[in-house]
């Protein structure tokens, strides 16, 4: 990061702006005077061919090139060129109003970290979003997004916000495109980050081109960064319900059949809840393997428990758990075999023996992966060491 002794960057990322840049470099630097605030407008040009780059320099804005494309890659770049203390981003379409930027600075001014406009708060003028945006696509994801990373944003995807620049390396950002808007409120959220919201007005953009937020295709890239930065609801919930659902259903269907109405439940659901073990056991599993991953690549913070994960659940206390699993399945099924040859080998009741070749099998399974799985993890953190 650049030394500087100006408080306040303003940054707009350009593709093709011509319509609209000027006049919101106008209301960035009429804000800057009016305020008396030492700072810069910054226009993070994303290879535009429309002469952008000539009237954000005209209109008395630096320009930064930004050779690699996208939006996330707009504002990492520019962001990273930017002097002042604090930096405020908002897309240069007109949408929003650079002039009143007030409480944004008085935000970060009073100690926050990351400051979010919120357009539900503040005012969405007619035809300034699409009604599936606005009733559908923003709420549904602000919804996981607070749900599954307890962020206090209620407007997950406001173009208008600002953040401090030291800050900023800390969260290590890194997607390109529009999921950017996410990943930045997920890392601030799993960080700790100080979050202020402030109400904001979203107005139709001057442009007359169609934006280039692409709807179906930019909101599954927002959903998709979601579900991979959150292994908890991804893998573990699911897999912690498949496996209890599977491991209540098999112990009551162990003692015999259950019957239930006119359904009779034997050693066919017994199976299938054999199953339903064994894939809630292995979700559970890639739960615990992606967040170690994404803790030793930096992709996410080191929780508290993460030393003593590695220092008590190794390898070896790994191998022993899935070693003891393995036995006791591998004991059932030989009680098994050894009950077929009671009967010389010939037919039998498999409301007897599924009862004992089901669990051992689960088990048997079970342990192996464990076992596995226990080398695996210790990979990962040979590698964080």
């Amino acid at each position: 990061m650049p030394e500087t002794s100006l408080e306040l960057s303003i940054l707009m990322p350009c593709l093709n702006e011509a319509e609209t840049l000027e006049i919101c470099i106008q209301k960035a630097k009429a804000f800057l005077r009016e305020s008396g605030i030492a700072g810069e407008v910054l226009v993070a040009d994303n290879g535009s061919t429309d002469g952008s780059q000539d009237i954000a320099r005209a209109a008395g804005a630096r320009v930064v090139p930004v050779a690699a494309k996208g939006y996330g890659s707009a504002l990492r770049g520019g962001i990273e060129a930017a002097l002042g203390t604090y930096v405020i981003m908002g897309d240069a379409d007109d949408s929003y109003d650079f002039s009143n930027l007030t409480p944004f600075v008085e935000k970060l001014r009073s100690g926050y970290d990351v400051v979010i406009g919120n357009r539900f708060q503040g005012g969405i003028a007619p035809g300034a979003m699409p009604w599936l945006h606005r009733f559908l696509g923003n709420p549904v994801l602000t919804a996981l997004g607070r749900v599954f990373f307890r962020s206090p944003a209620g407007d997950f995807h406001c173009g208008l916000r600002g953040i401090r620049r030291e800050r900023y390396a800390a969260l290590g950002l890194r997607t390109t495109g529009m999921e950017f808007a996410s990943e930045m409120i997920i890392k601030s959220s799993l960080h700790g980050f100080r979050i202020a919201e402030v109400p904001t007005t979203l107005r139709p953009d001057g442009r007359s081109r169609p934006p280039h937020l692409r709807t179906w295709h930019d909101g599954w890239r927002h959903l998709r960064f979601m579900l991979l930065y959150s292994p908890r609801w991804l893998f573990l919930m699911p897999g912690l319900l498949i496996f209890g659902i599977g491991l209540v259903g098999g112990i009551a269907l162990l003692l015999g059949r259950v019957v239930i109405g006119s359904v009779v439940f034997d050693v066919h659901s017994l199976f299938v809840a054999g199953l339903a073990c064994m894939l809630g056991y292995q979700l559970m599993i890639f739960a615990v393997f992606t967040k170690s991953f994404a803790i030793v690549e930096g992709f996410y913070p080191s929780p508290r428990y993460f030393d003593w994960i590695f220092r008590y659940v190794n390898l070896e206390t790994g191998i022993l758990a899935g070693l003891a699993m393995s036995l006791a399945g591998l004991a059932l099924v030989i009680a098994a075999v050894l009950g077929w040859q009671s009967a010389e080998f010939g037919g039998l009741d498999p409301r007897v023996t599924m009862r004992q070749l089901v669990p051992g099998a689960v088990l048997l399974t079970l342990g192996v992966q464990t076992v596995y799985s226990s080398f695996f993890l210790s990979i990962l953190g040979l590698r964080r060491d």
